[in-house]
């Protein structure tokens, strides 16, 4: 089975990062009925926190996001990659960026159980269309 690359649309809310805040926008994310492609939070200045939503569509999040107060970020881009689980599944997506002199600002990796692992790529905006078509992003 080949790996699925897949241009993905997404946002962050910043939070202040205390107990429970992350927990707090997945319920209201969750009781709205958003499907979350993926979810990356960690902490940045300023005792807050970065809750990156990947979602299909960032409209049902704004709508939240205002209703709730919530900081939230203009729409961003990057790459959702799905696929088998063995070793070096994440790195021939990284080597091919290298190939192609793309720097990847982040990326989260996991494997998803049952032979299945994913991970989430960041590239400048500047470079997002040449890295789609390195990785021959759908």
């Amino acid at each position: 089975m080949a790996d699925r690359v897949k241009k993905v649309r997404y946002c962050y809310v910043t939070v202040p990062n205390r107990s429970g805040r992350g927990a707090e926008v997945l319920a209201t994310l969750k009781d709205a009925g958003v499907n979350l492609q993926a979810f990356s939070g960690f902490p940045v200045k300023g005792g807050k926190s970065q809750l990156d939503l990947i979602v299909d569509r960032t409209g049902p999040v704004s709508r939240l996001a205002r209703r709730h107060g919530w900081k939230l970020s203009k729409v961003k881009r990057g790459f959702l990659i799905q696929g088998k689980d063995q070793v070096g599944a994440g790195h021939r997506h990284i080597a091919r960026l290298a190939d192609h002199k793309i720097n990847v600002i982040a990326a989260d990796a996991v494997a998803a159980g049952q032979g299945r692992f994913g991970m989430i790529l960041w590239v400048k905006p500047g470079d997002y269309n040449r890295a789609a078509k390195a990785l021959r992003a759908r």
